[in-house]
This record gives C-alpha cells, sequence and structure tokens, in this order.
C-alpha cells in the first residue's frame, strides 16, 4: 500500500493510494488497484449534496475513486511467490477458505 505524494496525484484527487504486490518474475512492484479522495471536487460539479437532519440547507457529499483488482497480476505475483519445486502452488493460508480449504493447485 502505498500512500502517493501530491506530486504523483491528479489535480482533482486529495490524497491517493495504490496497492501494489511484488511480482518476482520481473522483480518489480505492479499496481493491481488504486483508490483516490477527492475531497468535494467532483461532488461540487456534479452537485451531490446531503441533508444532515436539523441543520439548515444541504451539505456537499465528498467521494472517492476506486479501480477494480487487477487479477491477472495479482494470480501471477500468488503463483510466482507460492511455486512449489514440484510445480503445484501453495494456496495462502489467508486465500484458503475462499478456496474450500485446499492448500495446493496443481
Amino acid at each position: 500500500m502505498l500512500d502517493l505524494c501530491t506530486g504523483d496525484i491528479g489535480n482533482s484527487s486529495a490524497r491517493t493510494f495504490d496497492i501494489e504486490v511484488y511480482a518476482p518474475g520481473v522483480d518489480q512492484w505492479l499496481e493491481v488497484s488504486s483508490v483516490s479522495w477527492f475531497t468535494d471536487y467532483q461532488a461540487r460539479r456534479a452537485n451531490i449534496r446531503y441533508k444532515v437532519e436539523g441543520a439548515k440547507g444541504n451539505e456537499v457529499a465528498h467521494t472517492l475513486n476506486g479501480s477494480a483488482l487487477a487479477v491477472p497480476r495479482v494470480w501471477a505475483a500468488v503463483v510466482e511467490t507460492h511455486r512449489q519445486p514440484d510445480g503445484t502452488v501453495r494456496i495462502p493460508e489467508i486465500l484458503q477458505p475462499y478456496m474450500r480449504g485446499a492448500t495446493s493447485i496443481g
């Protein structure tokens, strides 16, 4: 998880986080998703407001933007990181409940 500096984010974003995975095959960290907080910038342009009970007028909402997960990059990182000498891929413990309890593939 990277908290990007202001020089690396767009003008409309107040804060951006990149999620990266390490890919041993290319010896690089690869971005797999990004999430940005735009405070009220997009909401003002789109006139997105909400009402607070008991308050006068409406408030301007804050918005987020998140990209979908780059599944092929995540899968490649899992395979490269957890491949065993016999060619099987060890499933990380945290993912095993989603794999019907399997501990390896192949």
